[in-house]
C-alpha cells in the first residue's frame, strides 16, 4: 500500500531503508524530501520530450517512449549505485504526484524481491506538510534572537551555543549567505523551497518547551525569504543583543571574510554596489582602501558608515537586553553562550 504523509515528525518513523526521488535533476535541485537520494527515471530533456509529445503529438506514443526511457535509465541504477543493496532493503519512492515516474519504477523494484513502496501524492503531499508548517502554523517553540550589529560575531556565538546543549537553528547557514551585501556562502544559495525544507526539517525536531535561539535577521537573506511562521515568531520574540569594542569587530570581521579578501575583482564588484546607497565619492573610496590593502580601515569605514546606522533603523516589539562583551575570543564567547543558556532556561 501506498505511504501516506500524515505530518513531518511521522516522515522518519515510516519503515523504510531509504527514500528515492525518481523525478528529474532539475526538479531535485530546487527541492527534495530530506535525506531522499536522486535516481532519476527521466532526465530533463527526456521529461521535456515526452512531455511535448504527450501535449503535441499522441498521448499513447508519449507513454510507450516514456516507458522504454524509464526502464533504460532503472536498469543503470540496478546496475549502479543499487547494485549493492541486499534483498531485505526496503525502499520508498516518489515523484511529482506518485504516479507514473514512481509507480513504474516501484514495480520494477518489487519484481527484483525488494518491498518497495511509494508516497501517496508524492511530492506535493510532503510540500503541502512543508507549507503548513511555514506559512498557516505557529512556530513551535520560544525563540530567543541573538542580535547585534555587524561584526559582533552572532554566527559564532550560535555555534558556541549549540555546543553547550542549546537549541539552535542557524538560518545564515541553511540560505548560504550570511545576511549582508558581502554574505553569499559558496557559489549559489539554495532554493527557497530548498530552504524550506531543511527549515521545516530543524523545526520538526525541536523540543517545545526548550528556546531555541536564533540569530537576529531582516525578512531576506540574500534572495531567501523568511515564511510567516519564522518571520513572526522572531519579531515578536526576546532578544539578547551583544556589544563588542570596535577593534574586536573588525577583527572579527576580517576573518570571517578571508575568502573575500582574497578576491580582489569580487570585492571590487560588491564594494561597486554601495553607490547606491552613498554615492560615487564614497564608494570610490571605500574600493581604493580595498585596492591598497587596507582592509582593517575598509571595515571599521563600512560599520560605522553602512552597517551600524541601517542596524539602528531595525525595529523590534520583543524585549531586550544587552550584552557588553571585552572581547569576541572563544573563551569570552563559550562564557556568554552559558550565561545566555542559563537566563533563558
Amino acid at each position: 500500500m501506498p505511504a501516506t504523509l500524515d505530518s513531518l515528525t511521522g516522515l522518519a518513523a515510516l519503515p523504510f531503508d531509504q527514500i528515492i526521488d525518481v523525478r528529474s535533476p532539475s526538479e531535485f535541485a530546487e527541492d527534495h524530501i530530506p535525506g531522499a537520494i536522486s535516481l532519476p527515471v527521466l532526465s530533463d530533456a527526456e521529461r521535456a520530450r515526452v512531455g511535448t509529445i504527450y501535449v503535441q503529438e499522441d498521448r499513447f506514443l508519449a507513454r510507450k517512449i516514456g516507458a522504454a526511457l524509464v526502464a533504460r535509465n532503472a536498469a543503470a541504477h540496478l546496475e549502479g549505485p543499487l547494485a549493492d543493496r541486499s534483498g531485505g532493503w526496503r525502499p520508498l519512492v516518489y515523484c511529482w504526484r506518485g504516479g507514473q515516474r514512481s509507480g513504474s519504477f516501484t514495480v520494477i523494484l518489487q519484481q527484483v524481491g525488494w518491498r518497495a513502496d511509494v508516497i501517496a501524492g508524492g511530492y506535493r503531499s510532503y510540500r503541502r506538510l512543508v507549507v503548513h508548517a511555514l506559512y498557516e502554523a505557529a512556530f513551535p517553540a520560544r525563540i530567543v534572537l541573538i542580535d547585534g550589529g555587524t561584526g559582533t560575531a552572532k554566527t559564532r556565538l550560535l555555534a558556541h551555543l549549540a555546543e553547550a546543549g542549546a537549541q539552535v537553528i542557524d538560518l545564515e547557514a541553511m540560505a548560504a549567505h550570511r545576511g549582508s551585501l558581502f554574505g553569499l556562502v559558496g557559489h549559489a544559495q539554495p532554493a527557497q523551497k530548498g530552504f524550506e525544507s531543511t527549515l521545516a526539517a530543524a523545526m520538526t525536531a525541536l523540543d517545545p518547551a526548550r528556546p531555541v535561539f536564533v540569530e537576529a535577521e531582516s525578512p531576506r537573506i540574500g534572495r531567501i525569504t523568511l515564511p510567516p511562521a519564522l518571520a513572526t515568531a522572531m519579531r515578536h520574540a526576546q532578544s539578547t543583543r551583544i556589544d563588542a569594542p570596535m577593534a574586536a569587530r573588525v577583527g572579527h570581521i576580517l576573518a570571517e571574510y578571508e575568502d573575500l579578501i582574497a578576491d580582489p575583482d569580487r570585492l571590487d564588484a560588491i564594494l561597486s554596489r554601495l553607490v547606491r546607497y552613498h554615492g560615487h565619492a564614497q564608494a570610490d573610496a571605500w574600493r581604493a582602501l580595498a585596492a591598497s590593502g587596507d582592509f582593517a580601515r575598509l571595515v571599521e569605514e563600512l560599520i560605522r558608515t553602512h552597517y551600524d546606522p541601517r542596524y539602528t533603523r531595525m525595529s523590534r516589539t520583543g524585549t531586550a537586553t544587552t550584552l557588553a562583551l571585552p572581547d569576541l575570543s572563544h573563551v569570552t564567547l563559550t562564557a556568554t553562550a552559558r550565561r545566555l543558556i542559563d537566563r533563558h532556561s
